[in-house]
């Protein structure tokens, strides 16, 4: 497959300016629009016209023209037929489930995935008669083993929440093709980074919270798919993003229209400093996990998928153990060394740190917690690019001696 760089798919999009001429997109508040003639209104809602057939909006929660700007520069970042913006991650990605499964359907996921993604598949969405089988995101095998007559979507995410385990996703496709079934990629950790859609994933789905953002200011979500896919979503009588309503505000699609541009030089530095960080970890005897160290399980298959330029991601773990020892390293971390702060989240300009099994986990019980590898003392960093980097190096030195003579100790 001929290489894909996400920033000049960027680049060569035209570029939308203001209504007056400003090199920034307006935005558009308006929550409903007037049509001009009578007859275009019942062909609005039959259908016929539409943003892209006429030019016609009709009502914010359907289309609106701030929101279908990010959708196109998402969806060319993405080598996507096109994207639609949703008001969370979470809102993707149940909108998607829900769009591809009915009641008596089947899903095989990854086992490793965020607690919320988890609670979804395994709590809520059984009681609407859709079940699901978790596996092993590394073990394409396993995910064969699990389809049934009734499996409609392989799920998982490109870089398993919070044990770093990659999925082979041009794998997990030809499956899902041989198959007749879809498969949905969560590429949240791994922005520019991987481009699931060019590696055969159908659907993409995003929390643009996290990396997209950069700034920890707002909730966002993006679905990235096939025209075909996403009408079906925003249909006026079965479309669950239509019907569900998880809108995104317009300036919210503003805001990260102007924080795309740059997406790729904040992965690079995420990247290059996360990277430093393992590294030195490894070198001290921690316990580290990083995607971009050659010891990583899962190193050369991430390596293979990977676009050049953008390094292996911003995310790195460290097992301390026990929940004590992890509190006690972030508590130094944040409270002496100044290296980083105690928050859920991930993605920010600082460096955000949280211990997994208690936090962002925790809607996963504790024998599913082991059964993928979750220790309960795992601290999940997000590296952040504030302060001079051998400085961070040294905080976090001074820190895990501190603890111990190791902090997987």
């Amino acid at each position: 497959m001929q290489k894909f760089n996400p920033e000049q798919a960027l680049c060569e999009i035209r570029r939308e300016f203001g209504e007056h001429g400003g090199v920034t997109p307006s935005v558009s508040r308006s929550a409903t629009f007037t049509v001009m003639e009578p007859h275009t209104m019942p062909e609005i809602f039959e259908g016929t016209r539409s943003p892209d057939r006429g030019g016609c909006y009709l009502y914010s929660r359907h289309f609106n023209p701030t929101r279908i700007v990010l959708s196109r520069y998402l969806a060319a970042m993405e080598g996507t037929e096109f994207a639609l913006c949703t008001a969370s991650g979470m809102a993707a990605i149940s909108c998607t489930l829900l769009q591809l499964c009915k009641a008596g359907d089947h899903i095989v996921s990854s086992n490793i995935v965020y607690g919320g993604t988890h609670a979804l598949l395994r709590d809520l969405l059984p009681e609407m008669g859709v079940t699901t089988t978790f596996v092993d995101p590394a073990d394409t095998e396993a995910f064969e083993a699990a389809i049934r007559p009734e499996t409609r979507v392989i799920y998982t995410e490109s870089v398993g929440n919070p044990t770093l385990r990659a999925a082979d996703i041009p794998a997990l496709s030809a499956l899902a093709r041989d198959r007749g079934i879809r498969l949905v990629v969560d590429n949240t950790f791994a922005p520019m980074i991987l481009s699931p859609a060019r590696l055969g994933a159908d659907v993409v789905v995003y929390s643009m919270t996290k990396f997209i953002s950069g700034g920890s200011d707002m909730i966002a979500g993006a679905i990235c798919a096939s025209k075909e896919f996403l009408n079906r979503l925003m249909d006026l009588h079965t479309g669950r993003l239509m019907l569900l309503g998880p809108t995104m505000d317009p300036r919210i699609a503003f805001d990260l229209i102007q924080r795309l541009p740059h997406l790729g030089i904040r992965m690079r530095e995420h990247s290059r400093r996360a990277l430093a960080v393992a590294t030195r970890l490894k070198a001290l005897g921690v316990k580290v996990n990083y995607p971009g160290l050659p010891d990583h399980p899962q190193h050369d298959l991430f390596s293979a998928m990977l676009n050049e330029g953008y390094g292996y991601g911003g995310i790195l773990t460290i097992d301390c153990g026990t929940r004590e020892r992890a509190e006690k390293l972030m508590a130094i971390l944040q409270n002496e060394e100044r290296f980083g702060l105690m928050a859920v989240s991930l993605g920010y300009f600082d460096t955000l740190m949280s211990c997994s099994g208690s936090s962002t986990s925790s809607e996963i019980s504790s024998e599913e917690q082991a059964e993928m590898g979750l220790s309960p003392g795992l601290i999940r960093l997000s590296i952040g690019y504030t302060g001079g980097l051998d400085d961070r190096l040294a905080q976090i030195e001074r820190a895990v001696k501190a603890l111990g003579t190791t902090a997987g100790e």
